[in-house]
């Protein structure tokens, strides 16, 4: 590319001549200005953070504070870095270890990005003269580190956030993260540990840890005490899935208390967590889905071990309670006091026989009664370092007329119930409805006459009701055919009595002379107007079957 300074001789060589032999013109002037402006625009390149001479010119980029060196092929830590680095990532190298003050200098330095190289080992001081406090974000993972030495982070106290995992970790020492007493968050998974020291974070060092995974390393058992002597926050942010941990009643109670807490270390990765039955390999299981090998554990000893206690309790009158006094504070100097809703002081072995203490700081109230009601405090006191927590607990103590549960309303139940008797009313309707027609009285004898005609109805049966679709199996005589057409017959039913005499049915003919039956006679007057009422009556007997037929009948 042409230097600024060379084209701009160019053009005043070309352009001087020109405006000598031409007469002097504003003109002349302006062009001569818009030529100078045009060449001095030209496309935007990136800029290289480093000089010439470095062995790492033209491999790292810069954008204001970030510095990027990443897959560049370096084998060391750059020694010429620009002092206004913010963010500086060296990521996808082949750098083998860190040396004496490989970032001395950068005062600004908040990230630090050392992922995927070949780094072995950390020498004393190499975060020395950094940003010091400034320095957040410090990411080694995918490295080849055995050993976390207590040296590595020493000058780090203002680090957050620590990335380690899929390293070669098989040891951490006991003072290894000793020095970062801002650390919130450290990934150590998929690594070779088979053991971590819990207990160095029990001094309160990390105020702020509330992350530590562990996952997907070798560990074989958990040290129990150790870890439930971790602050809650710590505790709820402690992953533990796809390790070695053998199968045992303390364990699985550890983790099935976990998950009753909604920790999200469980709840998220609860088909990750496995066990190994006695110890063998091929015995892998996962003891959330299959905890029948659990069953035999006494899981409410266990509960007392796994120290924990709510803010809110109850208890039924008469009942025994205990409330753990939880702390982060541990050591034998560690002392414990606890104080009643009445304003009591409760010290080791407790007051007037209503109240235990215990020497792990744990309160026990042998028969909870109504007064017992309230908010007891515990105060846990380390008197060698100066320091005391305090813990609340809200009591109540529920009543035993309060401790039987109301039955409440079953709608369900009682909508069966208005079911089943309205069911009943119906039947009851259909079947036990009193008959609303006048009581049928039984004729004391029958009248029997003998047809004179074959069209002449038998009266036999004058006060029933024929209802059959179904004609008679036989008939009387030859030749004679049954009538389907006819299926309902009503007949006119016998008026026994009238004014106090008794009437004939409709069937009597003057043939009968006068006899209705055994023991019965009529006069010859009474006879003939008894045989004209019998022609009207079986007239009507007969327009009433003709209702049932299939001929169309036409009343007069």
């Amino acid at each position: 590319m042409l230097d600024v300074d060379s084209n701009t001789g160019f053009l005043q060589r070309a352009v001087a001549p020109a405006v000598v032999r031409a007469l002097p013109s504003w003109w002349s002037v302006v062009v001569l200005l818009v030529c100078l402006q045009l060449l001095q625009l030209s496309p935007a390149q990136p800029t290289i953070c480093l000089s010439q001479g470095s062995s790492a010119a033209g491999q790292c980029l810069c954008a204001s504070d970030i510095i990027s060196c990443t897959a560049a092929g370096l084998e060391q830590v750059p020694r010429e870095l620009p002092i206004y680095a913010v963010t500086l990532d060296l990521s996808h190298n082949r750098i083998v270890q860190l040396e004496g003050g490989s970032f001395e200098g950068l005062y600004r330095l908040e990230t630090l990005r050392l992922a995927q190289n070949h780094l072995t080992s950390i020498h004393p001081g190499a975060f020395r003269n950094t940003s010091g406090t400034l320095l957040r974000h410090l990411d080694l993972s995918s490295n080849q580190l055995r050993v976390l030495e207590q040296h590595y982070f020493l000058d780090l106290p203002g680090l957050e956030e620590l990335l380690l995992f899929n390293n070669q970790i098989i040891r951490v020492e006991s003072r290894a993260l000793a020095g970062l007493v801002s650390l919130r968050k450290a990934y150590l998974s998929h690594n070779r540990l088979t053991d971590f020291p819990f207990f160095s974070l029990q001094e309160h060092r990390h105020p702020n840890l509330s992350l530590l995974d562990l996952s997907s390393n070798r560990l074989p058992k958990l040290p129990l005490e150790d870890i439930l002597n971790l602050p809650v926050s710590v505790l709820g942010g402690l992953y533990l899935h796809n390790n070695s941990l053998v199968c045992e009643c303390s364990m699985y109670a550890l983790f099935k208390q976990w998950k009753e807490r909604n920790f999200s270390s469980v709840t998220d990765f609860s088909q990750e967590h496995t066990c190994l039955v006695y110890g063998i390999q091929r015995g892998t299981v996962r003891f959330f889905q299959h905890d029948r090998f659990f069953q035999k554990c006494d899981l409410t000893a266990m509960s007392g071990l796994l120290k924990y206690q709510e803010s809110s309790v109850s208890v039924s009158a008469g009942k025994a309670l205990l409330l753990h006094c939880v702390t982060t504070l541990s050591g034998g100097h560690v002392t414990f006091l606890w104080v009643s809703p009445n304003q009591e002081y409760v010290a080791p072995p407790g007051n007037n026989g209503s109240l235990k203490m215990y020497s792990n700081g744990s309160l026990e109230i042998v028969e909870a009664r109504a007064e017992d009601s309230g908010i007891y405090w515990c105060m846990s006191l380390d008197q060698q370092h100066q320091r005391n927590e305090t813990l609340e607990v809200n009591v109540t103590v529920v009543l035993h007329h309060d401790s039987m549960p109301q039955e409440s309303f079953n709608t369900g139940f009682t909508t069966l119930l208005g079911c089943v008797v309205s069911l009943v009313l119906v039947l009851m309707y259909l079947y036990l409805t009193p008959c609303r027609c006048p009581p049928c009285r039984k004729a004391s004898t029958l009248a029997t006459a003998t047809p004179s005609q074959g069209n002449e109805a038998v009266v036999g049966s004058a006060q029933s009701s024929i209802l059959t679709p179904t004609p008679p199996a036989t008939t009387e005589g030859p030749g004679r055919k049954v009538s389907t057409n006819k299926h309902v017959v009503f007949l006119e039913p016998i008026k026994e009595q009238q004014n106090g005499r008794l009437r004939a049915g409709p069937g009597a003919g003057v043939g009968m002379q006068g006899h209705l039956g055994p023991g019965l006679l009529l006069g010859p007057e009474q006879h003939s107007k008894l045989h004209n009422q019998s022609q009207q009556r079986a007239g009507e007997t007969d327009s009433i079957m003709s209702v049932f037929s299939d001929t169309p009948i036409m009343l007069p």
